[in-house]
């Protein structure tokens, strides 16, 4: 790795995610990116900076970092890091669109991406509207009639584990103007790279998969385009909601085993999903590995596998003493009941994690027509022993 002209591009994920952005301290020697916790930097003269640093807000060496591999993962020109996912979305939208734009968003959309179109960006004149994304030809007529400055894709979605085709929405998108960014958080570029598939832009909540220890909280966005890259630079130091030095550090820190993790993560959750298919108290299962999934084919063609995430729907039934408890209710008893699995929003991290989306993570969505079922739970597969994770399941579905 000493020499300067050996390109990353060349190199195996795996080795990337170690290597990109994090060359020994020319200094020291030391092996792993120090933190550099300063908020200033001393100049040679009036605007004589070393490196191009002045002000953290504007770089910082660890930021730094941390996006020269981001950009390596997912093929791009150019990654921004941020304080939080929500925040990247925030700022690249206010770098694309102006008062009077169209943003077109899946039907089932992350719960805070919803909110953030619909309670704060509307109030800016910036307008959404809802379309089912699997379905390509809603899309193309959408995309038509309303002529939207970006059509904004997760893939799997959030909590339904939907299936978008992104190389058919990128030529959607280019055929109406319109710009594809794809949340790529569910799957890691580890699993999925949009950019290599058509898209323009990716973000990323970094907490995720990407940090893997629900120990950081980060947002990235990664674009392919030199002048989204300036303007996004421009609005980002203008805004400053950027990642701090230590937890651009922590999210270095787990990109490194991102591929050995994803790999157990999507093994695991292989295992869970098939138990809970078999489950007589489970209506339905969404994970894109099962060849039931309507988007198990599309998947297949675009991801190395099929991530660490599973929803599942419950039967209604009858209690101990004949009494009849829906499906929304056994759903939050199971999430009760659970000993392994940790009821908590989030996910990505190493430990499995449980929720009810409807009442947690997309309580924003209710009564709107993004709403997801009441009977709806939500799985984060860890890494930990798969037998005792479906152990843990069968007790608390019973």
């Amino acid at each position: 790795m000493n020499d300067d002209s050996f390109g990353f591009e060349a190199l195996g994920f795996e080795t990337q995610a170690i290597h990109a952005g994090q060359e020994p301290d020319p200094v020291t020697g030391a092996v792993v990116p120090p933190i550099y916790q300063t908020s200033t930097y001393k100049q040679d003269g009036v605007g004589g900076t070393r490196g191009g640093y002045e002000y953290s807000r504007t770089a910082n060496p660890t930021r730094t970092a941390l996006e020269t591999c981001l950009a390596a993962l997912e093929d791009g020109t150019r990654a921004f890091a941020f304080a939080s996912g929500m925040a990247a979305e925030d700022c690249l939208i206010r770098t694309l669109c102006r008062p009077g734009d169209l943003v077109l968003i899946p039907s089932d959309a992350y719960g805070g991406t919803f909110r953030l179109f619909d309670k704060v960006l509307s109030g800016w004149g910036v307008n959404y509207a809802s379309v089912r994304q699997t379905d390509l030809e809603a899309v193309a007529r959408a995309a038509a009639d309303q002529r939207p400055r970006l059509i904004w894709a997760e893939t799997p979605t959030n909590p339904l584990l939907s299936i978008v085709d992104i190389r058919a929405l990128a030529r959607i998108a280019h055929e109406s103007g319109a710009l594809l960014v794809v949340d790529n958080t569910f799957a890691s570029p580890y699993l999925q790279r949009p950019l290599e598939l058509g898209a323009d832009i990716v973000v990323h909540s970094t907490t995720k998969y990407l940090g893997g220890h629900s120990d950081v909280i980060g947002g990235a966005v990664v674009v392919r385009d030199e002048e989204h890259a300036r303007d996004l630079a421009f609005t980002q130091n203008a805004t400053g909601a950027v990642a701090g030095p230590f937890d651009a550090w922590l999210t270095l820190r787990g990109i490194k085993t991102l591929a050995a993790r994803m790999d157990r993560h999507c093994a695991n959750a292989a295992r869970v999903a098939r138990m809970l298919a078999d489950h007589p108290a489970v209506e339905s299962v969404f994970y894109p590995g099962l060849s039931g999934h309507p988007g198990h084919e599309i998947a297949k063609s675009q991801m190395r596998d099929f991530g660490g995430m599973v929803s599942f729907r419950v039967r209604a039934a009858s209690g101990p003493e004949g009494i009849a408890r829906d499906g929304e209710e056994r759903a939050i008893e199971i999430c009760a009941r659970t000993r392994l699995f940790t009821l908590g929003e989030s996910l990505g991290g190493v430990e499995s994690l449980i929720e009810h989306p409807a009442r947690m993570t997309h309580a924003s969505t209710a009564g709107s027509p993004l709403a997801v079922p009441t009977d709806l739970v939500r799985l984060s597969v860890g890494i930990e022993d798969p037998d005792d994770l479906i152990a843990d399941l069968q007790q608390a579905i019973g």
